[in-house]
């Protein structure tokens, strides 16, 4: 499994907040859902409150 960077921004109560995070997965696709998936439950977002600007392996 590679390692991805994964950048972009989520609603927060004061607006939008950029975020990158680093992510290990098979690809980028898997990469952009564990993204979805740890922003939804970590900050109680829905995937519609975030949006992926990038994925860079």
């Amino acid at each position: 499994m590679s390692e991805y960077t994964v950048t972009g921004t989520f609603q927060a109560r004061d607006g939008w907040q950029s975020f990158e995070t680093e992510i290990e997965a098979p690809n980028e696709n898997v990469a952009e859902e564990h993204t979805l998936a740890e922003f939804g439950s970590q900050h109680g977002l829905k995937r519609t409150q975030i949006e992926i600007e990038g994925v860079d392996a």
